[in-house]
């Protein structure tokens, strides 16, 4: 590396555009690649369904078919963003891409009070890891919570400590940020945010502050008066609902490894610990670069006046933070890696402020740059190859319910068995069926002309005569089209 562009390399400047040009790619891919069964499939059916119907209380994946899984934000943000741009991909991964800028500009705010190097270090460590990045544009109810979940623990924390002039704003955001909450994930967010409040007021000795000088009784009955209601609606639409939710979706699917009580899926059972190596994957490339750096500043002492502030250091704050709901999820069994997300933004502060007490400032911008490169190339990569001939149709129907299209109406209405992706109920507009008995396929087979689509294995499985009317036309993933042979009389069952 020449001298020269290790300067340029070590230029706060250098992390910008990089960063900049991390998230227009990330903007411009939002509608590049097709959604995918089951999560962002069925989360952009439910918002396309939502809209359509005109039912903001209950979510639904199907007329007249409740969706009790997750409570509406991240549902009204997609149904709204349909309204205002169309159905579409771009517009249903658009809103999830908002709160991300959202949850960044929080974190950057807090930080920018202090030192801006400290801001642009901690948003470039955030928008860089792999689990930000990813989420960014993910139609699913982890980025909705995060934004609760840093508005909340931000808001406690500069309603303590932030500018006076701010302070009883940023205490009354803790409050929006729990119905945010509530709203976009359900009573998790109480655990995920009390834990780490909790255990920080305990132990820090400020319990007595952190109930004089925050509006406890007026802020929850703020909260309460925001998420309420809509539960309240919700149970009276279709009784049952707090029961599943509550209890289900808040008790089983944590502490029930491969709990088969799930409506709307298969329980994920993980090993006891996953939570951990799902953080180091969720950090990438930092999870690497890091610890290399760290080892290359070893002999480094830190950095004199680096710790100077007028106010209290967060950085305990900002661990306890992180470590709360790591250690929470340490025992539960039915994880996923989007789990790790409401961390990273404590997790990005405590690692800034951490990498400008010890570290020179253009080593740092090099770390930033080489990690924001990394991120950048790969997922561009990742992009270009879900559009690839051998990728285009991994998990989804888009390709299939197309090419059903331009057969239609002369081919008439395709119908799966035995199940209808969510994929090709949204790329259908709700326009194709499914049949899921046997007997019903058999009878439709003896109706109007029709399209069908299935898995191999379960065309191969169907009984010689009926197999026989079911003449393979294309396969798209994990699916065949079938077209329907007229010529052989259906044995009757």
């Amino acid at each position: 590396m020449t001298p020269s562009l290790r300067t340029r390399l070590g230029q706060p400047g250098t992390v910008v555009w990089t960063l900049a040009l991390l998230v227009l790619i990330r903007l411009v891919s939002l509608g590049l690649y097709p959604l995918t069964d089951n999560t962002e499939a069925r989360y952009a059916e439910i918002g396309r369904v939502m809209a359509q119907l005109g039912d903001w209380v209950t979510p639904s994946y199907d007329a007249g078919v409740p969706f009790w899984g997750k409570p509406p934000l991240s549902f009204w943000a997609t149904a709204s963003s349909f309204q205002l741009l169309g159905v579409s991909e771009f517009s249903a991964r658009l809103p999830h891409f908002l709160a991300a800028l959202c949850v960044a500009w929080l974190m950057w705010d807090w930080a920018r009070r202090e030192s801006r190097s400290v801001a642009l270090t901690a948003v470039a460590l955030l928008g860089g890891s792999s689990l930000m990045l990813l989420a960014s544009g993910a139609v699913m109810t982890d980025m909705m919570l995060t934004l609760g979940t840093t508005l909340t623990l931000r808001g406690f924390w500069l309603g303590l400590y932030g500018d006076l002039t701010r302070r009883n704003t940023e205490g009354w955001l803790l409050f929006v940020g729990l119905a945010a909450g509530l709203l976009a994930k359900g009573p998790l967010i109480l655990v995920l945010t009390g834990v780490p409040l909790g255990l920080w007021s305990l132990f820090s000795g400020q319990l007595g502050r952190v109930w004089r000088d925050l509006p406890w009784v007026r802020g929850l009955l703020l909260t309460l008066a925001l998420a309420a209601p809509w539960y309240v609606l919700a149970e009276a639409r279709t009784p049952g609902f707090l029961d599943y939710f509550l209890v289900g979706e808040h008790w089983h699917r944590f502490v029930t490894p491969g709990w088969s009580g799930d409506r709307y899926g298969v329980a994920h059972s993980a090993a006891r610990g996953s939570i951990w190596v799902y953080a180091i994957i969720a950090l990438l490339p930092w999870s690497v670069l890091l610890p290399l750096g760290a080892w290359r500043q070893r002999r480094r002492t830190e950095i004199p006046g680096s710790e100077t502030r007028p106010t209290p250091s967060p950085q305990r704050y900002l661990l306890v933070w992180t470590l709360a709901p790591l250690v929470f999820f340490t025992m539960a069994g039915n994880i996923l890696w989007t789990y790790v997300l409401p961390v990273l933004p404590p997790l990005a502060l405590f690692a800034a402020n951490w990498l400008h007490a010890r570290w020179p400032a253009a080593s740092i911008n090099r770390m930033l740059t080489l990690g924001l490169g990394i991120s950048t190339l790969l997922f561009a990569a990742l992009v270009g190859g879900l559009n690839t001939a051998a990728a285009k149709d991994w998990h989804t129907t888009r390709e299939l319910v197309a090419h059903h299209a331009q057969l239609a109406p002369a081919e008439g209405a395709l119908t799966f068995y035995p199940s209808r992706p969510y994929s090709a109920a949204f790329y259908s507009r709700g326009h194709v069926s499914e049949v899921t008995q046997m007997t019903a396929l058999r009878t439709r087979l003896t109706g109007p002309p029709g399209m069908w689509a299935m898995k191999p294995g379960d065309w191969q499985t169907l009984p010689d005569d009926l197999r026989a009317r079911l003449h393979p036309l294309a396969q798209h993933g994990e699916y065949l089209l079938l077209r329907v042979q007229r010529s052989t009389t259906v044995t009757p069952s």
